[in-house]
């Protein structure tokens, strides 16, 4: 009954938010918690789901390739400049940091739940946009691994 209470009120924060995304995340745990595919989708989408959400969103973000909007050349003028060598280096470095937090997030599911709670209190309450939690990740595991150096210094 927890659960369906959670998912519930996180339907709730997500229309008080107005944040679309959570709402149709929520309401679809529900739906296939209670129709009870649950126990068949829930280890799948819980192993696949970061994979198959950053798949989508790689997609998304290539489409103007796709279209034809974005080539070679827009590709090579987007990095002339301060502006467009900090972007693109700022890509790679986001990259870099969310490939650590994937594998955080896999090891730890405890870690995936103080995220996924910081993600619900920036998104209902700051107005924040659910991508945090895979950043989040990675930062954290950039965070940890630097603090496990300063212990590892200081205790000799």
């Amino acid at each position: 009954m927890e659960a369906y209470l959670f998912l519930i009120g996180l339907v709730l924060i997500g229309v008080i938010a107005q944040n679309k995304s959570l709402i149709i995340a929520a309401a679809f745990l529900l739906i296939i918690k209670a129709i009870g595919l649950d126990g068949r989708l829930f280890p799948s989408l819980q192993a696949k789901g970061i994979t198959w959400g950053v798949t989508l969103i790689t997609a998304a973000i290539l489409v103007p390739i796709a279209t034809g909007d974005i080539g070679f050349k827009e590709l090579l003028n987007s990095i002339r400049g301060h502006i467009g060598i900090i972007s693109f280096l700022s890509g790679i470095f986001v990259a870099i940091i969310a490939a650590h937090g994937v594998g955080l997030m896999k090891e730890d599911p405890l870690v995936t739940t103080a995220l996924l709670a910081g993600t619900i209190l920036a998104v209902g309450v700051f107005q924040g946009v659910p991508v945090g939690p895979l950043i989040g990740a990675g930062i954290a595991a950039l965070i940890i691994g630097m603090w496990d150096i300063i212990v590892k210094v200081i205790s000799g």
